[in-house]
């Protein structure tokens, strides 16, 4: 997978190191050339010195040969003028942009050509959120482009889920259990797959369906 990072500070070095060690042929753009420098030394992926908000630049890093363009600069308006151009200029696939300002979340979104937005006091909140509320479904992450959600909900006594087998449950059209921990064992759903109390459902879903499978996993008195 060709992955392009904006910006070398800790998150897109981190990044680009993980990456890269996974097998990945990973490109960061960065405009200090002393980070480049310093950076490069230490993570063996490819490094180009130049400014991420130039179209230029991107042209010259072939960012339409990218399958993910990761945004990762410590300015939000410059993670929304990669993502845009990334998205509307050069087609990319996927794009990730990081959230620096949770007051700026909401301007992450497809219109700005982001597909995911990743914004570290919202996943702290949630993971709180997720950590405390037994019988609650919680949402862990949002995918902008296309409104599809990533929720859990750690089954409660009175969840009418209890003792039945996802087959019998007719989740909706929109959504899709993808996994199941129970006793810090991951267990992938299958239709057979029945329930128990304490589990932990992870549930892909759109906007449109999520009441729907709240209803099928939650209590109707929460």
């Amino acid at each position: 997978m060709k992955v392009v990072i904006a910006g070398a500070g800790s998150v897109g070095s981190f990044i680009a190191e993980d990456l890269t060690l996974a097998g990945h042929d990973v490109l960061v753009v960065e405009q200090d050339p002393a980070v480049v420098e310093k950076r490069s030394k230490l993570i063996g992926c490819r490094w180009v010195v130049a400014d991420a908000c130039e179209f230029a630049s991107l042209e010259a890093a072939r960012l339409d040969e990218a399958d993910v363009v990761v945004a990762a600069t410590g300015d939000d308006e410059d993670n929304l003028v990669v993502s845009l151009l990334a998205k509307q200029e050069f087609m990319v696939p996927r794009v990730i942009a990081r959230v620096n300002h949770p007051k700026n979340h909401w301007m992450f979104t497809k219109l700005w050509g982001v597909d995911v937005a990743v914004s570290t006091p919202h996943l702290l909140s949630s993971l709180v959120e997720e950590a405390v509320s037994v019988g609650s479904l919680v949402r862990l992450l949002q995918f902008e482009s296309s409104g599809v959600r990533l929720v859990e909900v750690t089954l409660a006594e009175d969840s009418p889920a209890l003792g039945r087998s996802i087959s019998e449950m007719n989740i909706p059209r929109g959504a899709s259990i993808v996994a199941v921990i129970r006793d810090s064992t991951i267990v992938v759903p299958r239709g057979d797959t029945v329930l128990s109390l304490s589990d932990e459902v992870i549930a892909l879903v759109t906007s449109e369906v999520e009441d729907d499978l709240r209803s099928r996993l939650v209590s109707a008195k929460k």
